[in-house]
C-alpha cells in the first residue's frame, strides 16, 4: 500500500509517496510532471547496479526515456543526500528542498532551498542497504521522536529492531512518521527562520565530529547524528533542562540496536574538547558568534537555544572523550 504525505507550500506544494515497489511504477507518477517524456537520472555506481534497471523499466512503461548520469564523487554524495535510496535520504534529506554540498570550511555550506515536484520513497529499495547504512539512517529517524513526538519514540523503543532487520510494515510506518513530521515543520518554516532549526537536533555536535574525521567513512552522517543527539541530551540534563533519565534512556535504546552512541565508537583519534568546540564555531548555524544548540526539556520537547555556556559544552565533550562506552 502506498502512503502519501503532503508538503504544503502553496504553489510549490508536493507529495511524498511512500511504499514498497514505487520504482517499478515510477513512470505513471512522474509522467504528469514532465514537459516531454525524457528524464536524466543522477546516481552512483553502487545504487545504479542495484536499482537502475528497475527504474528504467518503470519509466519506459509510461513511455519515458531515461539517461543515466554517473557523477563525480562529491556530486554523487550530494545526489544520495538529496534523494537517494538510503533510509537517511527517505526520512530526511529528500524532503524539504534543502540542498547542500560540503566545502573545506564546513558542512553543507554551498547550496540553496529548491523544492522538488515529487518524492518517491521506495521502501523496498532499503533491502539492498548494508546494515551499517540502515543503522546510520536510523539516527535521523530517532531524531524525530526526540525533537517533538515522544509517542513515536515510544513506538521506536518497541519496534526499531524489526525496522532495522527489514520488516516492511515497520519501515513504511517509520518513514511515513518521519516525513510527516518534517513536512509539517517545513510547511511552517521553509527557509529555517524558526521551527525548522529543530531538525538540527544533534547536528551541531555531528558536524564538528564529521569535520574532525575528514568527512570519511570513519563516521557516517547518521551515526554522527545519533551520537550528537546523545550529547545534546546529556548537555540538556547537565543544564537542568531535563532529567538524567532521558539521555540514559536514549543511549540505552541506541546501544541495544548496535548503532554508534559514544565518541569511543568512532575509530581513530579525535581532537581535544577545545578543538571540537572550535569546529562547532565554524558551523553555519553560528549567529553573531553564538553557537546555536537544539536542547530538550525531555524526550519530544526540543527547542533552539544559544545559551549553552562554553564551559558546560566543554565538560560534556571532555567526559565523552575520556570515558569508555557506558
Amino acid at each position: 500500500m502506498t502512503e502519501t504525505v503532503r508538503v504544503n507550500l502553496g504553489e510549490r506544494s508536493y507529495d511524498i509517496l511512500i511504499g514498497n515497489g514505487l520504482m517499478a511504477e515510477a513512470g505513471r507518477h512522474i509522467a504528469p510532471l514532465l514537459a516531454r517524456p525524457r528524464v536524466a537520472v543522477l546516481s552512483d555506481e553502487t545504487v545504479a547496479a542495484a536499482h537502475l534497471d528497475t527504474l528504467r523499466a518503470g519509466l519506459e512503461a509510461a513511455g519515458i526515456t531515461m539517461t543515466a548520469l554517473a557523477p563525480p564523487t562529491e556530486l554523487s554524495t550530494c545526489a544520495k543526500r538529496l534523494g537517494g535510496t538510503s533510509l537517511l535520504a527517505q526520512v530526511d534529506s529528500s524532503v524539504g528542498g534543502k540542498t547542500g554540498i560540503n566545502a573545506p570550511q564546513g558542512k553543507n555550506l554551498i547550496g540553496a532551498f529548491h523544492q522538488p515536484s515529487l518524492v518517491l520513497a521506495d521502501t523496498g529499495a532499503l533491502a539492498t542497504l548494508p546494515r551499517r547504512d540502515v543503522l546510520a539512517g536510523y539516527g535521523e529517524v530517532v531524531k524525530y521522536g526526540l525533537l517533538g513526538d515522544s509517542a513515536f519514540f515510544d513506538w521506536l523503543e518497541d519496534n526499531a529492531n524489526s525496522l532495522i532487520e527489514g520488516d516492511v510494515i515497520s519501515r513504511d510506518y517509520a518513514v511515513k512518521q518521519s516525513c510527516q513530521m518534517k513536512a509539517d515543520i517545513v510547511a511552517r518554516d521553509e527557509t529555517e527562520q524558526g521551527d525548522r532549526a529543530l531538525l538540527n537536533l544533534g547536528h551541531t555536535f555531528c558536524h564538528a565530529l564529521e569535520s574532525a574525521t575528514g568527512y570519511s567513512d570513519r563516521l557516517l552522517h547518521g551515526e554522527g547524528v545519533a551520537i550528537g543527539c546523545a550529547l545534546a541530551f546529556e548537555l540538556s540534563a547537565r543544564l537542568g533542562l531535563c532529567a538524567q533519565e532521558d539521555p540514559s534512556r536514549l543511549r540505552a535504546h541506541l546501544r541495544r540496536l548496535g548503532t554508534k552512541v559514544d565518541l569511543s565508537d568512532i575509530p581513530g583519534d579525535l581532537p581535544s574538547a577545545e578543538a571540537l568546540y572550535e569546529l562547532m564555531g565554524q558551523d553555519k548555524k553560528v549567529v553573531d558568534g553564538q553557537i546555536k544548540f537544539v536542547l530538550a526539556r525531555g524526550i519530544g520537547q526540543a527547542f533552539v537555544s544559544a545559551d549553552a555556556p562554553r564551559e558546560q559544552v566543554l565538560s560534556v565533550l571532555w567526559d565523552a572523550l575520556n570515558s569508555p562506552a557506558r
